[in-house]
């Protein structure tokens, strides 16, 4: 019987609850304090109004079946480079979002230097996509919600405020985080139900 999704993706979300994706890292939470004061009300709203962009290239890996995941890179208040999961589509471990904004930035910039840029993620970049971050020399890294296996932001590694690297980034999580972390829930519940539904209910 024809799969719904890769098997891949059906084994990794029954390795994810509905509650992971609402995670909350107490260490995270109060390194993430530490290291970022409070923002002004208006840089808070203007990275909520990219965070949105970045929720509509997450619905359109949704729409491909893949983890919807998406991000956005923004300079001098336009955005210059957009992103959303592509794996399964492209066969490539490297399709994540980030990366694939980093590259469309990169092509506007005509330079891998990103110094200015802001990356909006609906998800916290794992180490892959956490070094890019740092290597592309973004300014800052906006995220939606934690993500408890491999986030590489402030959960199980801290890459992009890691000072012994020659670049560090600023970090600020958990912008629209609800609407963030919704999406990711609902995308492996049905991956969950899909797969029971291909056993046949049998272990």
């Amino acid at each position: 019987m024809k799969r719904n999704a890769p098997v891949a993706q059906l084994d990794r979300a029954a390795a994810y609850g509905a509650e992971g994706w609402g995670f909350d890292s107490l260490r995270a939470y109060n390194m993430f304090t530490r290291i970022n004061p409070m923002v002004e009300n208006k840089k808070y709203n203007e990275d909520e109004k990219w965070m949105k962009e970045a929720l509509k290239e997450a619905h359109l890996a949704l729409k491909k079946k893949e983890v919807p995941v998406g991000a956005v890179i923004v300079y001098e208040n336009k955005i210059i480079g957009r992103g959303h999961n592509q794996v399964e589509s492209l066969k490539d471990a490297t399709a994540h979002a980030e990366i694939l904004a980093i590259t469309a930035a990169s092509n506007f910039f005509d330079s891998w230097r990103l110094k200015g840029a802001t990356l909006y993620v609906t998800l916290e970049p794992c180490v892959m996509c956490a070094g890019a971050i740092v290597l592309s020399r973004i300014e800052r890294l906006v995220f939606g919600t934690f993500d408890p296996k491999q986030g590489a932001c402030g959960t199980l590694y801290n890459i992009p405020s890691d000072d012994r690297l020659n670049h560090q980034v600023e970090v600020v999580p958990e912008i629209l985080k609800e609407e963030c972390s919704k999406i990711l829930i609902e995308f492996f519940q049905k991956l969950r139900t899909s797969k029971a539904t291909t056993n046949g209910g049998n272990h």
